[in-house]
Parts: C-alpha cells; sequence; structure tokens
C-alpha cells in the first residue's frame, strides 16, 4: 500500500529519526533555519524523503517571530516589495514551497506585500503555503491567491460562500488534532464543508506542536473521519496516491487488507512498515 504523506511537519522539534520504520514515507517541513532545511531536503532523514519551505516569510514583527519555539534564523521578516521579490528569487531553486506567515493578533504585510510574495512564488513555479489565524485571515489568503493553508481555519467558522471558493482552487492541511474543545469542532465543520463542495484535504499533523507522537497520528485520522471521509477517499488524503503503481521507498506492507473505517485505517497503518518494490 502507499505510505503516509505528513504534509506539515517541523523536523527541527522532534526526533526526527524515529520515523524510521514507520509507515510514513514523506513528510514537509514547513518552516526553519534554511540551513537545516535544506540538509533534510537533500538527504532526508529518518528515512523518509523531505519536502521544505524553509523560513517563514513574514510582516515586520510577525508571527511567528519571538516565539520560543522558533529560531530567530527561522524567519525571515518582509518589509516591503523589493524584500519581498528578493525572498523569493533567493529560494526560488532551492525549496519545494514558499511558507508565508498571516496571524490577526501580528502585524500585517506593507501595502503590495502579499501580492508580491504569491506572485513571485507563482512566477517561480512554487505554490504558497500560508499559516491563516484569527477572523479574517482565510479569506485575506484566498483573494491573495494562495494555494495551501497550512491548517484547516479552527479560530472562526467560514461561511458556506468562502468555503466554496476555497475548495474551488485550494488544498487545506488537516492539522485537526492539534485544537480541544470548540475550536476543534470549528475546524471539523470547516474541513466537512470544505470536502462536502469538492475541496482537496490533505493530511498533515503539525509535528512538534506538542507531545504528538513521531510517525501516524491515530486522533488526526480519527478527526478528519468526522468530516465524513472513510475508504478511498480518506486513503488519498492520508497518502496522496491516486491510484497506480507505487513508487520505489513510498510502499508499505502490513497484515490483511487495509480497513475503509478511519479508526481500523489507521490501527492497520500503525502496524505496517516499510515495505521494498519493484518498479
Amino acid at each position: 500500500m502507499p505510505g503516509i504523506v505528513d504534509r506539515h511537519v517541523h523536523l527541527g522539534l522532534v526526533d526526527a529519526e524515529s520515523l524510521r520504520g514507520t509507515s510514513v514515507v514523506e513528510v514537509h517541513d514547513l518552516g526553519w533555519s534554511e540551513a537545516p532545511a535544506l540538509r533534510w531536503r537533500r538527504g532526508g532523514v529518518g528515512g523518509v524523503a523531505v519536502r521544505v519551505a524553509g523560513r517563514f516569510l513574514s510582516p515586520v514583527g510577525g508571527y511567528p517571530k519571538g516565539r520560543p519555539w522558533a529560531p530567530d534564523d527561522a524567519v525571515l521578516e518582509i518589509a516591503d516589495v523589493l524584500a519581498a521579490e528578493e525572498a523569493v528569487a533567493a529560494v526560488a531553486d532551492r525549496v519545494d514551497v514558499v511558507k508565508i506567515t498571516l496571524h490577526a493578533g501580528f502585524p500585517r504585510f506593507a501595502d503590495g506585500v502579499l501580492p508580491a510574495l504569491v506572485g513571485g512564488a507563482h512566477a517561480a513555479g512554487l505554490d504558497v503555503v500560508a499559516h491563516v489565524e484569527g477572523p479574517g485571515q482565510a479569506a485575506l489568503a484566498f483573494v491573495a491567491g494562495v494555494d495551501v493553508l497550512a491548517h484547516v481555519p479552527w479560530t472562526e467558522r467560514l461561511d458556506d460562500e468562502l468555503v466554496a471558493g476555497m475548495a474551488a482552487r485550494c488544498t487545506w492541511i488537516s492539522t485537526l488534532a492539534i485544537h480541544d474543545g470548540a475550536a476543534r469542532g470549528i475546524a471539523i465543520d470547516n474541513a466537512r464543508r470544505f470536502v462536502e463542495t469538492g475541496g482537496r484535504l490533505r493530511y498533515g499533523t503539525d509535528l512538534g506542536n506538542g507531545d504528538g507522537p513521531v510517525g501516524l497520528r491515530r486522533d488526526e485520522v480519527l478527526a478528519i473521519g468526522r468530516t465524513g471521509l472513510s475508504g478511498p477517499a480518506l486513503l488519498e488524503v492520508l497518502t496522496g496516491h491516486g491510484g497506480g503503481p507505487i513508487a520505489p521507498g513510498r510502499a508499505v506492507s502490513g497484515e490483511g487488507q487495509v480497513p475503509e473505517d478511519p479508526a481500523g485505517m489507521a490501527d492497520w497503518y500503525l502496524a505496517a512498515r516499510p515495505a521494498m518494490v519493484t518498479p
């Protein structure tokens, strides 16, 4: 079977070697210091492939600058349009995506900076992943042309029109299990309506945020199941594999058939191990 792809991790906050031997075959590091990120991209870590965003591109004084978990050199503050253009040009051939931060509780980008970041990334053939947090930030990202939300929105219930619009051209990364109580309920409601209108949801755990396991996160799979997904649709969310042959290094094996229900599927993948396949 295809292995798990975790599309939101922070490898600098965990013992990444613990990924070895799990059912995870690829991770996407969405924000860290440039030097280690580029090493992970070249050689992988813990036996898994790594795609990277490199540094967070934030407004001056913006999130996550100053947060205790974020190294100072993991954040590049963008003051103006010229700085935005230079920042994207500098990493265009070295990263897999561009990561920006939009946080209502922190300073916002100066006029023209957000379009310059998104436009520059798209011109370079890169998607833009955004951390969006707080009222109005998901709408701001959508209008700006952001491709991927690093988290399903959890701080506000999005209106149906915005959800449908985002479903037509955006991907959301789940990270549902990092939230508790009302915030998780809001996120699951947004995600349910997103997938019901055709939106592309992808599995991600925000590994390093809290004490979640290194490897498949069972409660994340169960939370995704609460959006109504199961069977092949859920499998595609977890693996990104739409069918056909499985590439070498991307397969895992386990006992019996993969169950269709979220709990059974999670347990199957928790017990699965990397498998060798012939091209």
